[in-house]
């Protein structure tokens, strides 16, 4: 079975401060070439550990 893992990292302390990010276009753009059935997981510190992303991991924040 293929998996979509994404190595995430630490880029900063704020949003603020991240200089590029993929756009939501960018990313279905991306996620286009994947199988629609293809499972996608997290991976933190190298692969050492893993997660999930699920629906309710998902948040809208608005600038003030």
């Amino acid at each position: 079975m293929e998996r979509l893992v994404l190595n995430t990292s630490r880029d900063a302390y704020s949003v603020e401060d991240i200089r590029r990010t993929m756009t939501v276009g960018d990313l279905i753009d991306l996620l286009n070439n994947f199988n629609e059935d293809t499972r996608v997981y997290l991976a933190f510190d190298g692969g050492y550990t893993y997660g999930a992303v699920r629906e309710e991991d998902f948040v809208t924040e608005c600038d003030d």
